[in-house]
């Protein structure tokens, strides 16, 4: 996350939720549709359009974010809508929705003047009604003919009506014209009628009655009421009814593999020849698997005990049968368990003596039920997502890839009824051709690194006279014309690559000297080069690495989908397309599922009132205000600040202190501080200019040389400034991270970076001043905006401190051993305006803090500090976690959190301090989404209105839970937040912790509306991403050409221009052990870090 930029703090760039700059793998932190969060995965599978939702800066800074959590490599991530994270000015009237489509990472990622409340007169305004150019997805002219096709004719769109026309919820309807398609609301001519198990007000009643009358205990806390505050509303859920025969009995068996095999493919092919086989024809008809490990029955099947042994004899789809020499996998199949549906029954009713009753075993048996009919029809890409080859779902994403549109299944325990959640999504496969052809599309497409392109890539060859399949394993450091051998078949000569194919196979490149070879051999020890132009990419193959800034724009584009598409989508195309009405397996099992949405009960929650010191601000239907003539609660004066100007060829780049065009900005900067309350000391700040040395992608891949030289221009202040505005050349994301690395944990200095391309246009300009405003004052311990009083009650009654936790993890491009980094944040205010951070790096890929003790015990000596006292309540958000790790949260990280009070307690000499702690998961890696049914709950775009909570129907049985989708989404379809009590020693009932959440987010503190996950875990976010910068270079180990091996220094890049010796060296030293290896990179690391963020950042928000 982070203020801007792709993934950076680059006032008004593009993706406060980004990870680590540039569209990266974000993985997953855990199940869920996001993941591990290891970086976001370019893949955007996670449903609808946006990474969450990507979360857009509004002040002229569109961006996208959670998401890729929200838009990174190709694994695991989706694209959901436009909304929130926007800053300074925002509408205060009906806006345009674009003015032109976005150019994500351009110059010119700006809403309309009249967008930020400015009095500009459009050709409608007088009618009240919105003049919109057609989002993201959408010809210039509306709907293209592979629209309509792919999705049906356009639906009703909703407009603003003037005021005599608008109806009780505020909406007219007309239908779209066809060159004018809009979202709208979904099937708003269907009755919506609620499932009678929640239409029956005294079962839901006599549910949580049951809870709080036998006092229940469990892992979790129970539920002890329902939320009854907001207006009510009906939605649609992308739930779907799933029905079993009472009684069902399933049988669950092991399927064991020997000789063991880790290749998921070469493991799916065996279980497709246990299928064929004659030993498994009898039992082939009512049994299905995962092609992992897992075999699923309707009958319990006649094997002797101990199971049966089946020989398979391996050979690949395009082969005939078997070779001769084949080689013989043994399949073990033998019986684990017995399930009974009648013990899931009980607990989908209630009962409470089956409150911990596991269900995870039956519903993973019939999640494998349900996938078996689409992981045959179609590509299973991660769990539970698969992907079609109909015609019209894919997208041109050029750089040698292509977008697919599919959808992801899972079956979901809920009161009285299993339901399946099914989600569009969408992830980039590589377009099969030509591997020359792709390397070279992929290189033309942005700035990615070949070898992570092409590594473990799927190709054909046909030079041998027959087709032969390889896996290409890396990138070769020659082309063919400069990579040499010993080939015995010419008498031992020394020949190149070249002119081998040349006179064995009369074959002359076309690529000789410009694409490197590829290396599809077995090992690293013995590479077998092959020329790129004769290799074939073979169909149907994901790309799990990280996408190009064009592929990156391409998947924006054909993602983000408004909720009435998407929503058409899933019921016409993705119910079939799964098997989800005929398929054969679902009816062996007695497995049947409802073809319509599941219509649950929710309620639009009331904003709060946002105050300033002064003036008054009006918050809008979409959850925003804006900036005009208010001033900050506590401004913070630029006492000392300065300007840095970078060059480094851009052709915007400012010329230096003298410019007119600096000067201009310079001044409309000073003007908005002053407006807002910030009035500068010094109108004129001191101005340095550093001319950066120019890239040497061979030599210095990472531009440390640059970075030096910003040192040095930094050295040339007279004194040290409290902040430095940096004006930036352009997305060079190293200049980015090593900058943001130097000045946190070298200079002890606060910097906010500008793109120079936006900054300086005038459209657009007002709304990136606010931005910067907002971040200056914020990060110099200033206090922007708060909400109400009343908002705030239960927080202000007693001293109350909200911390929000996060964990972000290397991706598969990173080098083995890179770190993850965890962040913990903490108010130091009554006002719960500012959050300082602490920052740690721990084991790879661990999700669980290993010390969090130490972070929290931080926070709390720094909140003593300031206030003299411990907080009596402690209110802790966890950011990122999958519902497999809930429990592991109270069993791991929750003592910690005790033990730090005990410790904060001896530290300070307080006799004893036990603070009554909550604690709340925020998750927003799901796939639910909801759709109104109606114009009262609809906002423009069909989405939820701004405060939507859902906590019936969809959600746990017993457990505290509820989703809340607090900010109003700009594009797209809005994924709200799913927030999960774990623990709860403040007795919380639903409607104070629903409405304490809605209320929070609108106190982000550089945004001027409501966000989509509640601040202090925002936050915590945010500071991961900032801690990506640290270390940089080892996350993206695959794009910059770092390497570590036993004999190679840590930041030493091999050559990877094609342009050195003719002749590679006789030997290669033997590779490390790996664990020595990650052993290596994870010091490394810990070098870099050194004491972490300088002393003086520590106390303030540095990461925003």
């Amino acid at each position: 996350m982070n203020s801007g930029g792709f993934g950076r703090d680059q006032s008004g760039g593009t993706n406060p939720r980004g990870r680590g700059g540039g569209f990266g793998y974000v993985g997953h932190r855990g199940g869920g549709s996001f993941g591990s969060r290891q970086e976001r995965t370019a893949q955007i599978t996670r449903g609808d359009t946006g990474r969450n939702e990507s979360e857009s800066q509004l002040a002229g800074i569109i961006g996208f974010g959670n998401d890729a959590r929200h838009f990174r490599t190709a694994r695991d991530t989706s694209y959901g809508a436009l909304p929130e994270r926007g800053l300074g000015y925002t509408p205060s009237q009906t806006p345009a929705f674009y003015s032109r489509p976005f150019n994500f990472g351009g110059p010119e990622a700006v809403l309309p003047a009249r967008s930020i409340g400015l009095n500009v007169p459009t050709a409608n305004s007088s009618r009240g009604m919105a003049q919109t150019t057609n989002p993201p997805g959408f010809n210039r002219g509306g709907f293209s003919q592979r629209d309509t096709q792919f999705y049906g004719p356009p639906q009703v769109t909703p407009i603003r009506a003037p005021p005599a026309q608008r109806s009780a919820g505020g909406y007219t309807y007309r239908p779209s014209h066809p060159n004018e398609p809009g979202p709208g609301i979904f099937a708003p001519n269907v009755p919506a009628i609620l499932d009678a198990r929640l239409e029956d007000d005294a079962l839901q009643q006599s549910l949580v009655s049951r809870f709080n009358t036998l006092q229940l205990t469990g892992d979790f806390p129970y539920r002890s009421n329902w939320g009854t505050v907001g207006t009510p509303v009906k939605l649609r859920a992308n739930h779907f009814a799933l029905n079993y025969q009472k009684g069902q009995l399933l049988w669950d068996y092991s399927v064991k593999i020997e000789p063991a095999v880790s290749v998921k493919r070469i493991k799916k092919r065996i279980f497709a020849l246990l299928e064929n086989s004659r030993d498994f024809q009898e039992f082939k008809s009512h049994v299905v698997h995962d092609s992992a490990g897992r075999l699923i029955s309707s009958v319990k099947l006649p094997l002797p005990d101990g199971g049966i042994k089946i020989p398979v004899q391996f050979y690949d789809e395009d082969q005939d049968g078997p070779p001769a020499n084949a080689k013989v996998y043994n399949v073990s199949v033998a019986l684990v368990n017995e399930l009974d549906t009648s013990s899931l029954d009980k607990h989908l009713d209630g009962d409470p003596s089956w409150r911990n009753y596991d269900p995870l075993p039956i519903i993973s048996a019939l999640n494998i039920v349900v996938a078996h009919h689409p992981s045959r029809t179609g590509i299973m890409v991660g769990r539970n997502r698969f992907f079609f080859t109909a015609p019209g779902t894919s997208f041109d994403l050029g750089s040698g890839l292509e977008a697919w549109k599919g959808f992801y299944s899972s079956v979901r325990p809920s009161f009285k009824q299993l339901m399946l959640n099914v989600n569009v999504c969408t992830t980039a496969f590589y377009k099969p051709g030509n591997l020359a052809e792709a390397m070279i599309a992929f290189l033309r497409g942005g700035s990615g690194k070949l070898n992570a392109f092409v590594k473990g890539v799927r190709v054909e060859t046909v030079h041998l006279g027959y087709k032969c399949k390889k896996t290409v394993k890396r990138v070769g450091e020659r082309s063919p014309r400069q990579e040499y051998f010993n080939c015995d078949e010419f008498g031992g000569i020394r020949i190149s690559v070249e002119q081998y194919f040349s006179r064995k196979y009369h074959i002359e490149l076309r690529h000789p000297s410009d694409l490197p070879c590829v290396d599809v051999g077995s090992s690293p020890d013995k590479p077998t080069y092959l020329p790129a132009e004769i290799c074939y990419i073979t169909p149907n193959q994901p790309y799990r690495g990280k996408l190009t800034d064009e592929a990156t724009a391409g998947m924006i584009t054909h993602a983000c989908k408004p909720p009435n598409i998407n929503a058409a989508t899933i019921m016409q195309q993705g119910l079939p397309q799964l098997g989800l009405q005929s398929a054969t397996p679902l009816k062996e099992f007695g497995v049947t599922i409802s073809n319509q949405m599941a219509v649950v009960p929710g309620r639009v929650l009331a904003p709060p009132t946002v105050t300033y010191s002064h003036g008054t601000v009006k918050i809008d239907e979409r959850a925003s205000w804006n900036l005009r003539d208010v001033k900050f609660i506590r401004p913070v004066p630029l006492k000392n600040w300065a300007v840095l100007i970078l060059r480094d060829g851009g052709r915007q780049d400012f010329n230096g202190p003298n410019d007119p065009e600096f000067n201009k900005v310079i001044d409309g900067l000073v003007v908005t501080c002053r407006k807002s309350g910030m009035t500068p000391a010094d109108p004129k700040p001191p101005v340095v200019t550093c001319t950066l040395p120019p890239r040497d992608q061979r030599v210095d891949p990472t531009r440390k040389a640059a970075i030096e030289h910003i040192r040095a221009s930094l050295g040339q202040l007279r004194s040290k400034p409290d902040v430095v505005v940096v004006m930036l050349s352009g997305g060079d994301k190293y200049i980015y991270t090593g900058l943001k690395s130097l000045c946190d944990l070298v200079l002890d200095l606060h910097t906010i970076c500008c793109h120079t391309t936006k900054i300086r246009k005038e459209r657009g300009q007002l709304q990136y001043f606010a931005n910067i405003a907002l971040k200056l004052n914020v990060k110099l311990g200033g206090v922007n905006h708060t909400v109400d009083d009343k908002s705030l009650e239960w927080l202000k009654q007693k001293k109350t401190m909200m911390f929000g936790s996060d964990v972000t993890h290397p991706s598969p491009m990173s080098l083995k051993g890179t770190p993850s980094i965890a962040a913990v944040v903490a108010n130091v205010d009554d006002s719960f305006a500012l959050y300082p951070a602490s920052l740690k790096l721990q084991e790879s890929r661990k999700e669980m803090i290993t010390d969090l003790s130490d972070m929290v015990l931080e926070r709390l000596e720094h909140y003593y500090d300031v206030n003299l006292c411990f907080p009596d309540r402690i209110l802790f958000f966890r950011d990122g976690v999958s519902e497999g790790q809930f429990l592991s949260v109270t069993k791991d990280e929750l003592p910690k959190i005790k033990m730090a009070c005990l410790q904060a307690a001896k530290s300070k000499g307080v006799p004893s301090y036990h603070p009554k702690v909550t604690l709340c998961i925020a998750g927003k890696r799901h796939h639910t989404r909801f759709y109104p049914v109606d114009n009262v709950g609809a906002d423009r775009n069909g989405n939820p209105r701004p405060g939507t909570v859902v906590d019936r129907g969809v959600t746990a049985i017993y457990d505290f839970d509820f989703f809340l989708q607090a900010h109003g989404g700009l594009q797209g379809t809005t994924r709200p937040t799913h927030y999960y009590v774990v623990h709860d020693e403040n007795s919380f009932d639903a409607d104070l912790m629903q409405q304490l959440t809605n209320n929070t987010s609108y106190m982000f503190a550089r945004a001027t509306r409501a966000v989509s996950l509640v601040p202090p875990a925002y936050y915590a976010d945010l500071a991961c991403e900032r801690g990506r910068c640290y270390i940089h270079e080892l996350l993206n180990a695959a794009e910059s050409g770092v390497n570590v091996t036993a004999n190679t220094p840590i930041g030493t890049q091999p050559s990877v221009q094609y342009a050195g010796p003719a002749l590679p060296p006789t030997s290669t030293s033997p590779a490390p052990p790996a664990q020595a290896n990650e052993n290596r990179v994870f010091a490394e690391a810990q070098r870099i870090w050194g004491n972490g963020v300088a002393e003086g950042l520590r106390k303030s928000m540095f990461y925003l």
